[in-house]
């Protein structure tokens, strides 16, 4: 991404997220046509073609045709598809496999990106790029990004007579998109990669030396990434070189996700490490960037332009733009690769076109977020 002027700069931002405003303003209308995108994606695949995806055009039939599903419904396709099996659920062949952090029965989930789902992934920049357009804080593409995410290649596993390369989808994403950004990333992907998959305490030692080796004379403007990771970092620096990232940098702005609570609970341990920093919530996981923060108001908003959402309430289901205030239920997220997934997120409304994450879609998650509400004497709206 290259702009010779400020106005060029300006309007190239504006293409960025000028899709999602458009979605906004008449989410129905969005959400039908990303359905329809979706099915002719699905139509070329196997799974799609037995269901029927080329003879859908309402979501009703959508509804009708196409199962909820949760990853371990569709593990064994999965399964298939790393061991050759493409078509079964992918149109095209997959840039990289992605695990996820957390668990499901102990095992990382394994989840295909694709060139199409890759190139919607690049909607987690919408946080920044909607940032500095609203406060006119062109200044932060002058400095650098803080690269503190996973590594883009954790391992191997055997795939029918071959094996597949796996790490985790931010790592991958940074290290495919980030050249196209107008904002340079250190450490760079391919160095956190060097240093190996491994998830011990010195192994996340040795990538937060090789980013404070890398960032400590650069003019670091912005931090992108995991919360807990963010904190994790500004831990180890206190540890090892007896500084936090304040003093080092003026970091203007942290685009973070991962996690609930980014602007609530996680907020007041940041800012003391990182200074008064703007906050940008991103919502998304393993299996997509699903929505960011739009505002000063803590909540995220979908990127109805993209994916397709539904919501499984008490009354039943609905779509997500369809929720009232103080409505909650589990999210269904339907994606270039998996469609009508259950990804297990507990989804409380707001006004228009606010949400939040609260925790997952689980007995007494709602008890839990309140309580911390409570505690915290955090009883306003987002």
């Amino acid at each position: 991404m290259q702009a010779t002027t400020p106005q060029d700069m300006q309007k190239m931002l504006k293409g960025v997220v000028q899709p999602w405003y458009e979605a906004l303003a008449d989410p129905a209308a969005a959400q039908q046509a990303v359905l329809q995108r979706l099915l002719q994606g699905y139509a070329r695949t196997r799974y799609g073609q037995e269901h029927q995806a080329e003879a859908i055009t309402t979501i009703g039939e959508y509804r009708r045709a196409f199962p909820i599903v949760t990853y371990d419904d569709i593990k064994p396709l999965i399964e298939r598809t790393m061991a050759g099996e493409t078509d079964l659920l992918l149109y095209e062949l997959p840039v990289g496999w992605a695990i996820t952090r957390g668990t499901t029965k102990g095992e990382s989930k394994f989840i295909p990106m694709t060139p199409p789902d890759l190139k919607m992934r690049i909607s987690a920049g919408r946080a920044l790029v909607n940032y500095v357009l609203r406060t006119k804080a062109f200044d932060i593409f002058q400095g650098v990004n803080l690269n503190l995410n996973f590594p883009s290649v954790v391992g191997t596993v055997q795939a029918g007579n071959g094996e597949v390369e796996y790490g985790y989808s931010s790592g991958i994403y940074v290290k495919h998109v980030s050249r196209r950004m107008p904002l340079r990333s250190l450490p760079e992907q391919d160095e956190i990669d060097a240093l190996g998959g491994g998830k011990t305490l010195r192994d996340w030692e040795r990538r937060f030396e090789l980013a404070y080796e890398r960032c400590k004379d650069e003019n670091i403007t912005l931090v992108g990434g995991v919360a807990p990771t963010a904190i994790s970092f500004g831990r180890y620096l206190r540890k090892a070189h007896r500084v936090y990232p304040r003093d080092l940098w003026q970091v203007r702005l942290m685009t973070l996700g991962s996690v609930p609570g980014i602007n609530t609970r996680y907020a007041p341990a940041l800012r003391a490490m990182y200074g008064p920093v703007a906050i940008m919530e991103i919502y998304g996981a393993t299996e997509g960037m699903f929505g960011q923060q739009k505002d000063e108001r803590r909540a995220w908003v979908p990127n109805y332009d993209l994916f397709f959402f539904e919501v499984e309430t008490r009354r039943g289901w609905i779509m997500l733009h369809e929720m009232h205030p103080g409505q909650r239920g589990s999210l269904v997220v339907s994606t270039p690769i998996l469609p009508r997934y259950k990804i297990g997120d507990l989804i409380l409304a707001f006004d228009a076109p606010y949400f939040r994450c609260i925790g997952r879609a689980e007995p007494f998650t709602l008890v839990r977020y309140y309580w911390d509400r409570l505690t915290r004497l955090d009883l306003g709206g987002p």
